[in-house]
């Protein structure tokens, strides 16, 4: 049974999270400790609320160093909500502009929709070869979010593998519902409110481990 440490730096659904990832698979330990996050089979990284508040909580614990030095020796991590959104470059909420993990290029900002937050069930659009969403590919997950990602700018110019983008679109928006990056993978929605869909995405992310 492959270990996972749900990152526990003040945000997010923390015990929902640890019972779904408990469910999928995983000896999951809820901890905030540097060692033990960095030694454990996989990383999740839960997030609610502001972009701003969720980065202070992780420099807090030195979660973006955490995330860092395991990718960079190819130890999975999978962000959730806001838990995605902080991997990217920057994020910009009611004027205020915030640094991210900057793992991907691109900034987190209000979708452009007539009613916002997005909330509730929505299909996604999956590209050809998703690992993540094997099995799971024409199902409806669960999202609760007023800002996101609604442009992809990393480009690799075929030097590297391309990341594989999943896409979503509320009220004519469109943003980033997943991605898919080597031992980087993300989802804007809650597979861990996601019922049966969201649990196939969690057992195939740990199946990977």
């Amino acid at each position: 049974m492959p270990s996972v440490v749900v990152l526990d730096y003040g945000s997010g659904n923390l015990r929902s999270a640890v019972r779904a990832v408990e469910r999928a698979g995983a000896d999951v330990t809820l901890t905030s400790d540097f060692q033990t996050a960095l030694d454990a089979d996989g990383l999740l990284v839960p997030g609610v609320g502001a972009y701003d508040a969720c980065m202070r909580g992780l420099r807090a614990i030195k979660g973006e160093r955490i995330i860092g030095r395991r990718l960079s020796g190819g130890r999975p991590v999978m962000g959730i909500c806001v838990g995605m959104q902080i991997l990217f470059a920057k994020g910009v909420e009611h004027g205020v502009e915030t640094e991210g993990c900057d793992e991907w290029p691109g900034t987190v900002e209000r979708l452009q929709a007539p009613v916002v937050p997005h909330m509730g069930w929505n299909t996604v659009d999956v590209p050809a070869g998703s690992q993540l969403f094997a099995g799971a590919e024409d199902e409806r997950f669960y999202f609760v979010h007023s800002y996101g990602v609604r442009e992809w700018e990393l480009v690799t110019n075929d030097r590297t593998t391309a990341p594989l983008v999943t896409w979503a679109e509320h009220g004519g928006d469109r943003f980033v519902a997943a991605v898919e990056n080597g031992p980087l993978w993300a989802t804007q929605f809650h597979p861990e409110k996601s019922g049966d869909a969201g649990a196939t995405l969690l057992r195939n992310w740990v199946q990977t481990l």
